[in-house]
């Protein structure tokens, strides 16, 4: 189990790399680019082992933590852009995410963990149909990147909360009553940036 578990991290990775490189390629260099996804990777490195010491149940918010501050220094010391890398970030994330959850299914024969890893299939085809379509969208205004990154993740989320809702259990719940909650707040935040984005002159 632990084998197939650093392989499907380290398949996970690549592809991770693979998208946050594509999605990035056209305003930075190789270099800012892998740069920035260090220093998430270590954000997320450092909320995976802390929650493997204190919190084993907040694996996923400790880690999206670090990934999220990893990414504010990376805004930081790089100069990157907030919305469009924030974008790249969630975009690239959920390969990897399904691959996490295909990998439970099969270990523990987890009818739940298959369904997730369905569900974020569904949300990488969102994505990339908002990707592909966002500028057509007469109501967003301003047509700026990061569109179909925060929705996604706003979605992703609200659906999190609603399966904590109905006491539906999957990966990294921190108590039904906190992911809901949590989960709900975060997705809140999500429609917010995109709401001030589509103001965004």
């Amino acid at each position: 189990m632990l084998i197939a578990s650093i392989l499907a991290n380290i398949l996970g990775v690549f592809v991770f790399l693979f998208v946050f490189w594509k999605r990035l390629r056209e305003d930075y260099s190789s270099e800012i680019i892998f740069k920035t996804a260090f220093y998430i990777f270590i954000g997320i490195l450092i909320g995976f082992l802390i929650s493997l010491k204190f919190i084993p149940a907040a694996s996923f918010w400790l880690a999206f933590i670090g990934a999220a501050l990893g990414l504010g220094f990376a805004i930081l010391r790089l100069k990157v852009k907030f919305y469009e890398t924030f974008e790249a970030l969630a975009v690239s994330s959920f390969p990897w995410i399904s691959f996490i959850f295909l990998l439970d299914s099969v270990i523990h024969s987890s009818l739940s963990s298959f369904l997730g890893f369905v569900a974020i299939l569904i949300f990488v085809f969102i994505s990339y149909f908002l990707d592909t379509h966002y500028k057509n969208f007469t109501w967003y205004k301003s047509g700026k990147i990061g569109f179909a990154g925060l929705l996604t993740l706003g979605l992703f989320f609200m659906v999190r909360s609603v399966l904590a809702i109905f006491t539906i259990h999957m990966l990294s719940f921190v108590g039904l009553r906190v992911e809901a909650a949590v989960s709900g707040v975060t997705a809140l935040i999500c429609f917010v940036l995109l709401f001030n984005l589509g103001r965004t002159e």
